[in-house]
């Protein structure tokens, strides 16, 4: 028996791995190098991106201009909401009358009219109440009188 402890077609199986080897390696193609149809690839999707960039801005801007828009409309729209409100309270006798009875102090003919003073208001050195503590039509009518005696 040889010293040699593998037979002959062991070391041909053996030789023709390695050789198989070899050239499946020769063969693979190196990943670095840009072919031809990758660079044409790269410049349409590149034109395609430059090409679509502008008009996609504007679609974002334009879908954000009427979003601001619908929500001024609702502004609006609550705000006609509530001056149709108003008109229609200001239609109403009564609600008139207590208006010019609370802003003006207006007083119904036959009634004693009234103002509470709180004591916050501040005294002047002038002679006369202060202007600030009377009801305006008293105002009014000092300046009337005033008026009257110049």
């Amino acid at each position: 028996m040889p010293a040699d402890r593998f037979s002959t077609a062991t070391r041909l199986k053996a030789l023709g791995e390695q050789a198989a080897a070899r050239v499946y390696r020769a063969r693979q193609p190196r990943r670095n190098r840009l072919t031809g149809r990758a660079a044409l690839l790269a410049m349409v999707m590149c034109s395609l991106v430059v090409a679509l960039a502008y008009p996609i801005r504007q679609y974002i801007s334009q879908r954000s201009d009427i979003t601001d828009q619908r929500r001024e409309a609702e502004t609006a729209g609550r705000e006609l909401d509530r001056l149709r409100d108003q008109k229609s309270r200001w239609q109403d006798p009564e609600y008139v009358r207590q208006q010019a009875r609370r802003h003006l102090h207006f007083v119904a003919p036959g009634e004693t009219g009234y103002i509470v003073q709180d004591g916050s208001g501040t005294a002047t050195a002038k002679k006369g109440p202060p202007t600030a503590q009377r009801p305006w039509y008293e105002n009014l009518w000092d300046g009337v009188d005033s008026a009257d005696k110049r």
